[in-house]
């Protein structure tokens, strides 16, 4: 029988999404996350087998406890401009705001773990936002209009993170009220 673990898990790869979500995959070095966590690199790696295991671990509990409720949040959403709005002002923020957007620019395209968290992220804002559609009878939207929207979205959040936090609904809204006359 082993010692007991000297740290909480969950805390650890809370922390952990906090850090990749600031620094990136690759500006995040082991002994960052030694450091910030407090735990020995052997518990580290003993627990997560590699800094790309806790930086999964990182994004799924991202997508788990941030992402995919506001999505479910979304869907309900009392009309499109709403959820627009919604989508605009938190869409992939909490404490690890932004770690969606970053791992899909620079992890997905080389990881396909990542690639697939990514996308299962990215795809419940597109159903979100396709039922809010549906819900609102736009039988006649643009087929890919509901993909185009949260790209849209995905874009004022990425402008918003480099604005220092700037939420960029007005963008979204203009967009969606133009597609829809």
């Amino acid at each position: 029988m082993g010692r007991p673990r000297a740290f909480d898990e969950d805390d650890a790869v809370r922390a952990a999404a906090g850090l990749f979500a600031a620094r990136g995959y690759e500006g995040t070095s082991v002994d960052d996350l030694v450091g910030t966590l407090g735990v020995h690199r052997g518990s580290l790696y003993k627990v997560f087998g590699s800094k790309r295991g806790l930086y999964l671990a990182a994004l799924r509990r991202h997508l788990d406890e941030d992402v995919l409720p506001l999505t479910a949040a979304i869907a309900v959403a009392d009309g499109l401009p709403a959820a627009l709005a919604q989508a605009a002002a938190a869409y992939d923020s909490a404490p690890a705001a932004g770690l969606l957007l970053l791992a899909a620019a620079e992890r997905a395209a080389a990881d396909p773990d990542t690639a697939a968290l990514v996308d299962e992220g990215l795809t419940a804002l597109e159903r979100a936002l396709a039922a809010v559609l549906a819900a609102d009878g736009a039988a006649a939207a643009p087929p890919g209009l509901a993909q185009a929207l949260a790209a849209t979205v995905l874009g004022v959040r990425l402008r918003s993170r480099a604005a220092g936090g700037r939420p960029g609904a007005e963008a979204v809204l203009a967009l969606a009220a133009h597609l829809l006359r």
